[in-house]
């Protein structure tokens, strides 16, 4: 029934933002598909959006499992993103960030012992 989803971080400033989120991802926004909306395409049919929405901003949170938490952790700092190192959570290790305006980021590593 579903064919895709995308996760949407509300900024106040789209053009601040796409800094941030282009270190995050280590490149360049996929799509602009109108004014103030950037996407990021992460793979076939899962994406993030960052919208401006100054009155919400800041109160977003998207998870994203990545494979290897720790490398991402290491570009990340090495790209200028802070954060306080991978930490266990929910049964996996995560990686808290926080974007400019406050919403929350956070890295998962894969759940071990988890059926798909």
């Amino acid at each position: 029934m579903f064919t895709r989803m995308l996760g949407n971080c509300t900024v106040s400033d789209v053009s601040r933002a796409e800094n941030w989120y282009a270190r995050l991802f280590g490149r360049a926004p996929d799509a602009r598909p109108m004014d103030r909306l950037i996407e990021w395409h992460l793979a076939p049919g899962i994406g993030v959006q960052v919208f401006a929405d100054p009155e919400r901003a800041g109160h977003s949170t998207v998870v994203l499992e990545v494979a290897d938490l720790d490398a991402q952790a290491e570009r990340l700092l090495e790209s200028g993103i802070e954060h306080h190192g991978p930490q266990p959570g929910g049964g996996a290790r995560i990686l808290q960030l926080q974007d400019p305006n406050g919403n929350r980021v956070v890295l998962a590593s894969p759940l071990v012992g988890l059926s798909r």
